[in-house]
């Protein structure tokens, strides 16, 4: 039973990393991490401001998909 649970484990960190699911966690640890009280961006937001970044850099070119 443990195999399967820790097959599963790899499955969902390798999907939140294929997907950039894990992006936002990662950017609230950072945030914390420097400024326990600071106030960070929403979900929404945060989706919203990465994907102008994507869009904006010249080498990312816009990806419908």
């Amino acid at each position: 039973m443990s195999s399967i649970r820790r097959a599963a484990a790899r499955f969902r960190w390798f999907w939140r990393e294929a997907s950039g699911e894990a992006a936002y966690d990662r950017y609230v640890a950072h945030a914390r991490a420097r400024d326990p009280r600071a106030d960070v961006l929403g979900r929404r937001e945060f989706e919203r401001r990465r994907m102008d970044a994507r869009e904006a850099d010249p080498r990312e070119g816009f990806r419908c998909c």
